[in-house]
């Protein structure tokens, strides 16, 4: 008894895990919510799937800072339809305004760093909606070294 339910388990979960599809869109746009002080936290996200399974993301933030980051992302699908898990990484490219005492002014720093990527995405069925949660750490590398490890956000996107 308890080998035929094993069995049929098994048997259930390879049916599921092998219909899942692949992503449900090509491309999509929209807004990134983040929780921290990241170089590139709240921003304007556009994505593109290169195939199946990998796309770009680009990652504009408006305000101080200014900042623009790219992101190659590998997606693999869940059980349920149109739910995938992502990681991956990048880079950004950030400005900071700065105040500068001795000129008494204020001045623009340039700041470089790389990022990482790890989430979940979620495409809707029958609207052109996409919801996505990440946490997406940040180094940077010039001007200023830290590091950012609370780098969680939250995007909403409509696809095309």
């Amino acid at each position: 008894m308890n080998k035929t339910i094993s069995a049929l388990l098994v048997a259930t979960a390879l049916f599921v895990v092998s219909s899942a599809s692949a992503q449900n869109y090509k491309t999509a746009l929209g807004v990134r919510l983040s929780s921290s002080q990241a170089m590139v936290n709240n921003s304007i996200s556009l994505k593109h799937f290169l195939n199946e399974r990998s796309a770009v993301e680009a990652l504009f933030s408006f305000g101080d800072p200014l900042a623009l980051g790219a992101l190659y992302e590998v997606h693999k699908p869940f059980a349920s339809e149109g739910l995938q898990w992502f990681y991956g990484g990048g880079g950004y490219l950030g400005f900071v305004k700065t105040f500068n005492p001795t000129k008494n002014r204020n001045e623009t720093d340039a700041n470089f760093g790389a990022m990482g990527v790890l989430g979940l995405d979620y495409k809707f069925a029958n609207i052109p909606l996409n919801l996505s949660l990440d946490w997406k750490p940040e180094l940077n590398l010039v001007t200023d070294i830290n590091f950012e490890p609370a780098a969680v956000g939250f995007t909403a996107r409509f696809t095309f």
